[in-house]
């Protein structure tokens, strides 16, 4: 399997990526039944996806199944990166960012800079549903989320909060603020974000993209998971792609509708999300100028799957998981740049 997966490890023109090795191809799901997939791989996956695969493994409703499934990451507070316990903006507070989109009538919705609320995908189906906007962002999107009952919470935790006030406390020498000798907690700046894409026993296709954002964000940032087209995309005769690491850089590709477009001209699900890599290091003038990660997965209306990051080794490829009627399942993915 290693084999599989190595890559071109020097490349020599500035400003020109090497391709991804030519046999490596993403696992496909040949079966007429449903498919379910996650943007994390064994340690979170199955807990993810068993919601969802519940919800269409019984001819369930399809934004029931891709939505319950991201809840789980949205209410956990261990997780730093999505929901209750996310880490917050430089001022110590919360914000989160979710996209929700609907293949059959291409409908979506999305919030951005959401406080206090716990489910921010929830929120964004009832942005699709219940409204003629796509996005509603900041104190807007919680005086709906208000109107419709979800309650105001806190959502810092206690780890969430002792993380923030690390990176507080170190942010400058120059300041008033005095490091703590006992607070060894998480010195990275977190990126994490979650996609959950789906396809329905009556071949429809749909997808979720939920985030509290970069960690220590100036207040009011909004990356690439609330964009339709950048952090999420769907498109219900081809399938679906979602995006996690640096927003940025996403944002400025149109990410996702990108690599539904590389599918729609032919491309594998697999073949499509390397192109999104390449895409991204290309316009950054090649791979001495890129020191951050973005991840892309996608599912093709067939039920094939693929996902690729810019940079990995060996032992930390990227995955993503799945759940079909051949039972759960994580694929190793494709980088481009070791690191």
């Amino acid at each position: 399997m290693s084999s599989r997966r190595k890559f071109i490890k020097k490349i020599a023109v500035v400003g020109a990526t090497a391709p991804f090795i030519s046999n490596v191809k993403a696992k496909e799901n040949n079966n007429k039944g449903p498919i379910i997939i996650c943007s994390r791989g064994n340690e979170w996956g199955e807990k993810v996806l068993k919601p969802g695969w519940d919800i269409l493994s019984n001819n369930g409703d399809l934004l029931d199944a891709v939505e319950k499934s991201a809840n789980i990451t949205e209410l956990d507070p261990s997780d730093t990166s999505v929901g209750y316990g996310g880490l917050p903006n430089e001022n110590g507070i919360v914000q989160l960012d979710a996209s929700i989109m609907y293949g059959p009538t291409h409908n979506c919705g999305s919030v951005g800079a959401l406080e206090g609320i716990k489910t921010p995908c929830s929120v964004a189906r009832l942005v699709m549903e219940r409204t003629d906007h796509i996005h509603i962002m900041g104190k807007g999107a919680q005086d709906f989320a208000r109107a419709h009952g979800f309650k105001i919470e806190n959502l810092l935790t206690e780890k969430s909060r002792k993380i923030w006030l690390r990176w507080k406390e170190n942010v400058s020498d120059k300041d008033d603020w005095f490091p703590s000798k006992n607070n060894d907690y998480d010195k990275k700046r977190t990126t994490g974000t979650i996609n959950v894409l789906a396809v329905d026993s009556n071949n429809d296709v749909a997808g979720i993209t939920t985030t509290s954002g970069l960690a220590y964000k100036i207040p009011g940032r909004v990356g690439d998971s609330p964009i339709i087209g950048a952090g999420l995309y769907v498109d219900n005769e081809v399938g679906a792609a979602g995006a996690t690491g640096r927003g940025e850089e996403i944002l400025r590709t149109c990410g996702s509708f990108f690599v539904v477009e590389q599918m729609r001209n032919g491309k594998t699900p697999q073949q499509a999300c390397e192109a999104l890599c390449k895409r991204i290091i290309d316009i950054n003038g090649g791979p001495k100028n890129v020191d951050f990660n973005d991840k892309i997965v996608a599912l093709g209306k067939d039920g094939s799957v693929g996902c690729a990051s810019i940079t990995g080794r060996e032992g930390l490829e990227p995955e993503l998981a799945y759940w079909s009627n051949n039972g759960f399942n994580v694929l190793k993915g494709t980088y481009l740049i070791e690191v």
